[in-house]
């Protein structure tokens, strides 16, 4: 049975799509996740109380990788979709190289405040040291906390970390405008591939389909996985 459906997503290259094609795929990153964010609604929004069960990531403007418990469906003709079902074949100790887009966080105490502030784990740990030492320590931060942050997602949601160093393959903000011109939400976003190994089969497969860290809406938290040897 499968567990879901892995997709690619495109849009049409015909006229009548191009001839939006710049309103549904704007001008910037933190623009074009914004307006994904509502764009790939169309293919799962099939009632007013749906609930959002499906991550994204923007492999390119205005095409996207997408796991989802339910098949997308293109009502409104706009898109060119492969989907293939969802179903890995894991077993304890099975070994997989992947590749993550994660908003990852840390929420802190405030004094005076009963509610904890979230932060960006790197700019977190940036900030923990001299102002002049940020730059130069930025390359060795970013992987440490990754990799923190990381063994802690795999100790509840059935994986380890295998001992090879973790790739940075970028580190970047997106500021996604608000709705009704209300600033822009900041996200601090990291493209990590690495080698895991699986722990709890079951566990690790729901996480997948659920995501990791946060900022899903807006194309992070999908793991893309495959065979490592």
């Amino acid at each position: 049975m499968s567990a879901g459906f892995l997709s690619r997503v495109a849009l049409r290259r015909d006229a009548s799509v191009q001839a939006i094609a710049r309103l549904l795929v704007p001008q910037g990153e933190g623009q074009q996740h914004g307006a994904a964010h509502h764009l790939l609604w169309t293919l799962f929004g099939d009632s007013a109380d749906r609930t959002r069960d499906f991550l994204w990531r923007q492999t390119e403007p205005g095409h996207f990788m997408v796991l989802s418990i339910r098949e997308p469906v293109d009502q409104h003709g706009l898109f060119d979709i492969e989907s293939r079902e969802f179903a890995p074949r894991l077993k304890k100790e099975s070994s997989l190289r992947f590749l993550l887009r994660a908003n990852a966080t840390v929420d802190r105490k405030v004094p005076g405040r009963t509610r904890s502030q979230r932060h960006d784990i790197v700019m977190d740990a940036l900030h923990k040291l001299p102002s002049k030492e940020r730059a130069v320590a930025r390359e060795s931060v970013v992987p440490a906390v990754m990799a923190a942050w990381l063994t802690r997602q795999g100790a509840r949601t059935g994986f380890d970390l295998a001992s090879e160093a973790l790739g940075i393959e970028s580190c970047d903000i997106l500021r996604i405008p608000r709705a009704q011109g209300q600033g822009k939400a900041t996200l601090g976003v990291v493209d990590v591939t690495g080698v895991l190994r699986v722990t709890d089969p079951a566990l690790f497969t729901s996480a997948l389909l659920q995501g990791f860290g946060r900022a899903r809406a807006f194309g992070c938290g999908l793991m893309l996985i495959r065979r490592a040897f």
